[in-house]
């Protein structure tokens, strides 16, 4: 059963070899850092990672983040098995990869689940990989990677849309009240047209947690260069 959760935007910005020595948004950073160290504070059998990617699937948890699919002129590391064990993946999502680069930033070594969700996934299937992901071990923690509007501002990159702030005050109102069963029912072509890419990942927690009684921390809720990032943690009573 789940017995922790955290939200975490999948947002390449968080990743240092990718930003250099100067952090970007470094308070962003920050509330991502503290809510994986909750996580692996809960002391989980696993910790189950889902993110958005262009299908449903289980990853080798052996596979990591490989900077060179969003920076082509970045080193690939030298040796072929690196100390901690973990080769670079071309395939794997880069929000799974993220999600590993922050549980290893945090020191986090407990055994790790990988599922992707498709970004056209039905709210029904998405609720049922969460609630697959509950059962998967007797104490599963779950770290969600997942991205609101990209429309936020004329500087976003899907250029401004009056309706991304209402869009995303629901998921955030959501998150906040712990009544996680409304993300179920977010629209999933409003999503697309706000290129909100989180909506399956929201909806697999939501699974994951359905029926059960949280209390949430919002960490951050913000948009950087006009997409909204949110990190919280959740907490199952």
């Amino acid at each position: 059963m789940i017995i922790a959760a955290a939200l975490c935007p999948a947002a390449p910005l968080l990743v240092r070899e990718l930003t250099g020595m100067d952090p970007v948004v470094p308070d962003l950073r920050a509330a991502c850092m503290a809510a994986v160290a909750e996580l692996g504070a809960a002391a989980p059998d696993a910790i189950a990672v889902v993110g958005v990617a262009d299908h449903a699937a289980t990853w080798d948890a052996g596979w990591a983040l490989d900077a060179a699919v969003f920076a082509p002129g970045a080193q690939r590391q030298a040796s072929p098995w690196p100390p901690d064990g973990k080769l670079p993946s071309p395939e794997l999502p880069p929000a799974l990869g993220i999600a590993g680069w922050l549980l290893d930033q945090a020191g986090r070594d407990a055994d790790r689940i990988l599922r992707s969700v498709a970004s056209d996934e039905p709210a029904d299937s998405c609720a049922n990989i969460g609630a697959a992901l509950a059962s998967a071990r007797e104490r599963v923690a779950l770290l969600v990677m997942a991205d609101g509007s990209a429309r936020r501002t004329r500087k976003a990159p899907g250029y401004l849309d009056d309706r991304s702030a209402a869009f995303d005050a629901s998921v955030e109102d959501a998150i906040r009240s712990g009544h996680l069963d409304a993300l179920l029912s977010l629209d999933a072509s409003l999503a697309h047209e706000l290129m909100a890419t989180g909506r399956p990942a929201w909806q697999v927690l939501a699974g994951a947690l359905r029926g059960r009684k949280v209390t949430t921390d919002v960490r951050y809720s913000d948009d950087p260069f006009g997409v909204a990032y949110m990190v919280a943690s959740i907490r199952v009573r």
